[in-house]
């Protein structure tokens, strides 16, 4: 864990935001709602709690993270080119040949990605493969997943929750970003996934509910977490806004999948800037 103030971690946050708003508009490709509403638990995961090394991206003894809901890298990369991993002018490769940053995040191109995603519904799988691996070979580092809720939707996230619980993986923190959309409309319209927390309960993991984009509860509830060790996986669902910080995008559905043009960058920019509410 990294000595940083709950107010540091607040101004990584707006950083991560305005760094992959930037990525994306000069892509003009990208999905920015998803990006925006995982950036707080990405800041507190990366700036604070994960026990990574840039300088040795492969670290045997890293904590590992896996960005379940691949498409939206853009915050995982910012992450990456703040904590060092690549120069940060690297953003601006963003989904161009050659890049590190491709448009889902592939290991074999970008340091510090720990597993290729973009499939949704695998992600959980390998995570949990990972805090097997570590629980087998007696491994202090933990596992942090991110996963949608749109993502929930898909069966082999239960399949992997079972195996979580059948091996006891106290080292498996699961993260659901609940922001209420996917890409074709809101979540119960599409698929409603009933209450998340309780579902995640009834199947034996430790669950809280918080909000997603106070990092005062985030901060809590890691350093919670850090102190259980009773066999159980974890699972924390964050209650989120997709497009937090930004007007126009917040609670959008079509800001799942586009870029913003000019005009809307710059006022993006402005408003998550200013720390917009």
């Amino acid at each position: 864990m990294n000595d940083i103030s709950v107010e540091e971690l607040k101004q990584k946050a707006i950083e991560l935001r305005k760094t992959a708003l930037t990525m994306i508009h000069e892509a003009k490709s990208g999905h920015p709602g998803g990006s925006l509403s995982a950036a707080d638990v990405v800041a507190a995961l990366y700036f604070r709690e994960m026990n990574i090394d840039s300088a040795n991206p492969k670290w045997e003894d890293r904590d590992r993270f896996v960005l379940s809901k691949g498409h939206v890298c853009p915050i995982q990369y910012a992450a990456l080119a703040l904590r060092g991993y690549v120069p940060y002018e690297t953003i601006y490769t963003l989904r161009k040949y050659g890049s590190p940053f491709q448009g889902h995040p592939d290991m074999k191109k970008c340091p510090g990605v720990d597993i290729s995603t973009g499939s949704l519904g695998q992600g959980l799988s390998c995570a949990v493969g990972m805090a097997l691996a570590g629980k087998r070979d007696s491994k202090d580092y933990r596992v942090f997943a991110i996963v949608g809720d749109g993502e929930c939707q898909e069966g082999q996230i239960w399949e992997a929750a079972q195996s979580a619980i059948k091996y006891q993986l106290d080292n498996l923190v699961v993260f659901v970003d609940d922001n209420g959309l996917q890409i074709d409309g809101t979540t119960e319209e599409v698929m409603p996934n009933q209450d998340l927390e309780k579902k995640f309960h009834a199947f034996g993991f430790e669950t809280k509910r918080i909000n997603g984009h106070s990092m005062e509860e985030i901060v809590e509830t890691l350093d919670y977490i850090r102190n259980s060790k009773n066999g159980k996986p974890k699972c924390v669902v964050l209650n989120t806004v997709k497009g937090k910080g930004v007007s126009f995008m917040e609670n959008v559905v079509g800001w799942h999948g586009i870029a913003p043009n000019q005009a809307e960058y710059l006022q993006a920019i402005e408003e998550i800037a200013g720390g917009l509410k």
